[in-house]
């Protein structure tokens, strides 16, 4: 149990970085000034020019790190994601994260119960 624990662990680790770096990439490209900046690139989605049709202009940008996103904010109050991380990293990330405890609880438990088996064993003996 304790090597699954480690390994989705480790899984866990590794997408989370993965979706960390597509978030910053957005970032990156979001803050890259110049004539062509405004709406920020990451935010250009493919109903973005229905939104703007309708009066809704991009008014800012926020990053979420739980679940990892790049949120685009709109002038009338409302936001959507970008969708710059990918759209299996976020469930991938809890998954493996909630198998990694799992299998660290439960190889708390049976050690905890082969210590308990011990104690009694010698007591009896």
């Amino acid at each position: 149990m304790r090597r699954v624990a480690a390994v989705a662990g480790v899984g866990a680790c590794a997408l989370y970085a993965w979706g960390l770096l597509a978030v910053s990439g957005a970032v990156l490209e979001a803050e890259d000034g110049g004539t062509d900046s405004s709406p920020p690139r990451p935010c250009r989605t493919a109903d973005w020019w229905e939104r703007h049709q309708q009066g809704s202009e991009i008014v800012d940008y926020k990053v979420t790190y739980v679940p990892l996103g790049f949120v685009c904010e709109t002038s009338d109050g409302g936001s959507y994601d970008s969708g710059d991380v990918p759209g299996y990293v976020n469930p991938a990330v809890l998954g493996l994260a909630l198998t990694a405890a799992g299998g660290a609880i439960g190889a708390g438990y049976a050690s905890e119960l082969r210590a308990r088996a011990e104690i009694r064993k010698s007591k009896a003996g």
